[in-house]
């Protein structure tokens, strides 16, 4: 019997116990030739491919160079906050400067170890099905590989053979155009399709209903960047050559029509549906959502593709950070997840649908004052303060914890200030007044560990909102990095719809009636009655919406290219809930968030920068 290492017998038992391919830790305690010549080896090889694959998970950082496994400290900066959704409590997370995405040797490295598997494939002990199932695996893994370099750097050398040293052409391989190198993940995937086996039973490993999906995601992103391309244009080198940029109009309908075609395939199926579409209310609806992101286990219908975690210290970390103050038990941080107002203004209305909602706080309805508290200005007053949202999308509710609504049986305090009975108010700073034998306090309790906003500490929302969507109430937090085993999903089925229904609504193919019903499927599940058209504005908002904190909203900002006009000298904004001691009632006030920079995108970042071009030979992308 060999002698394999403690890892990799673990590995096994995973593999073949419950085979959950995504759960694993990778190992590289053996050689290539030991680690071949069992099946057992090649399914640890292969296992460890899935673990190195990009999925943008909640393992996922920015910041720290496109880590995808990252299990320290990374203090809160998911990529949720660097968009429009949300703002990391400690930390302003604008630098754009050091949001470089470095994934350029780790890419490789992968490519690597994939075009090793496609060598050893045909000399494996196994009849032609399996073979073609492992072969099918490998395009997808290829592709999957390839998306996320093109994301990032647009045209890259295509390279599907372990290099020769002793035959440099072989090794310096030049950058494809970036229309080829979109063209090969779709052909790749292609094959993939045909390879693969439709068995939908086994969330976490590929199979054709997967590689559909993924083409979907793709030819969308592929569509986006061509058409969009003259919003951001750039010059030099690696536009004259179509490195970067470089596609017409006509690519941007070929990849529109792939993106409806592989959705359709995926819909044609039956094998997927939505997560209980038909809620008796709205309370139902926002409980259905929710407990989908808890346990995607209990919707196969909705779930396609699956990473999951089992091991406490090899899971992540996103419920630690998101864990409100008041919750968070021995883990020394938490609330690090702060949506903006902006986000939560998205949310339609049940009594105006078909439309952005922004809060409203004043009797003259002016949502775009930020200037804070204003003792002129007439302000709606509340008895609860949830009732400022009663009338908003489930949705809402789901993935915001909002002001004084309930979390593991307490009741969250986000509070910004009192008014005191002299009219004095007192905003984001320590202050109380006792009236009557009640003393009232500014962030509505005497004890920080008893409120869970505004404090100036990174533990405190200084938004006005934390994270509901993902996070478990049977969680109990502990001091241990990587402790949560909560699952992500990677595609789901709402994502393929509207995909379709982008796709149809950007180039007018396909069937709009399907996609207009696709649209108000999603929104029925949300507890919505009414219909709306298709429009490309009420496509973007449902994805807003529908997508929250899923790691979309980056990518559809820099795929449009909407990133650097919708943060162009940009602030982001908080909601303050204030107590008004006069009236015993509460109000809101709208304001930039406080000790924050405003955040530009320069139009060079959609493209991030090739590293070791003195020793790889190849072009730099524009303006690095």
């Amino acid at each position: 019997m060999k002698k394999y290492s403690i890892l990799l017998i673990i590995a096994f038992i995973g593999l073949f116990g419950c085979k959950d391919y995504l759960d694993l830790e990778p190992t590289n305690k053996i050689s290539a030739d030991d680690l071949f010549a069992t099946e057992e080896g090649m399914q640890a090889f292969l296992a460890n491919l899935y673990f190195q694959t990009p999925i943008e998970d909640f393992n996922w950082q920015a910041w720290y160079y496109q880590s995808f496994n990252f299990r320290s400290n990374n203090a809160g900066l998911f990529p949720i906050t660097f968009t429009d959704e949300a703002i990391n409590s400690e930390y302003d997370a604008t630098n754009g400067g050091d949001w470089q995405f470095f994934w350029w040797d780790p890419g490789y490295r992968l490519n690597k170890d994939i075009n090793m598997f496609f060598d050893v494939i045909p000399t494996l002990s196994l009849d032609d099905d399996a073979k073609d199932k492992l072969y099918g695996e490998a395009c997808f893994l290829r592709a999957y590989t390839y998306f996320e370099l093109a994301k990032l750097y647009g045209g890259v050398p295509i390279i599907t053979k372990i290099g020769n040293p002793d035959d440099e052409s072989t090794l310096y391989i030049p950058r494809s155009t970036e229309k080829e190198t979109w063209d090969f993940i779709l052909a790749t995937l292609d094959t993939a399709i045909v390879k693969l086996g439709d068995d939908n039973t086994d969330k976490r490993r590929a199979n054709k209903w997967v590689a559909l999906a993924l083409k979907s995601r793709v030819a969308l992103h592929a569509a986006s960047v061509a058409k969009y391309w003259d919003r951001a244009p750039l010059s030099g080198e690696a536009v004259d050559k179509k490195l970067v940029g470089g596609m017409t109009q006509a690519d941007a309908q070929r990849y529109y029509e792939s993106c409806i075609d592989a959705s359709q395939r995926l819909i044609d199926s039956k094998e997927f549906a939505l997560y209980m579409p038909a809620p008796a209310n709205r309370d139902e609806a926002a409980e259905n959502y929710r407990q989908m992101f808890k346990d995607p286990d209990i919707a196969p219908e909705e779930v396609i593709f699956i990473r999951g975690y089992t091991l406490q210290e090899h899971g992540h970390a996103f419920q630690l950070w998101g864990e409100t103050n008041q919750t968070k038990e021995s883990w020394p941080f938490a609330g690090r997840f702060n949506p903006l107002i902006e986000f939560v203004d998205q949310y339609e209305t049940y009594s105006n649908p078909g439309h952005s909602a922004p809060v409203i706080t004043t009797t003259d309805g002016d949502y775009n004052n930020y200037e804070g508290y204003n003792s002129s200005r007439n302000y709606l007053e509340f008895d609860n303060p949830l009732d400022i949202f009663a009338d908003k999308d489930a949705r809402l509710k789901a993935s915001v914890i909002l002001p004084m609504s309930n979390w593991k049986g307490q009741k969250i305090i986000i509070q910004g200030g009192i008014i005191k009975t002299d009219g004095t108010a007192i905003i984001e700073g320590a202050g109380q007044e006792t009236v009557d034998g009640t003393t009232y306090y500014s962030f509505g309790a005497a004890n920080p560990n008893l409120y869970s906003g505004f404090l100036h500490a990174a533990t405190h929302t200084r938004s006005g909102f934390l994270v509901r969507k993902f996070l478990d109430e049977d969680f109990h937090p502990v001091a241990i990095w990587a402790s949560c085993t909560s699952d992500w999903i990677e595609f789901r089925y709402a994502e393929i719809l509207l995909n379709y229904i982008e796709a149809v609504a950007e180039s007018g193919q396909g069937d709009a009636s399907k996609a207009e019903q696709y649209l108000n499927d999603i929104r029925h599940r949300a507890g919505h009655t009414t219909n709306i058209p298709l429009t490309i504005e009420n496509v973007q908002r449902e994805r807003r919406v529908e997508l929250a904190f899923e790691n979309k909203r980056i990518w559809d900002l820099i795929r449009r290219r909407e990133y650097h006009t919708e943060f162009n000298n940009r602030d982001r904004h908080a909601l303050v809930p204030i107590f008004d001691i006069r009236s015993k009632k509460y109000i809101f006030v709208r304001q930039k968030v406080t000790g924050t920079n405003t955040w530009t995108f320069p139009e060079r970042y959609y493209y991030k920068p090739i590293g070791g071009i003195t020793t790889n030979r190849l072009i730099q992308n524009p303006q690095y």
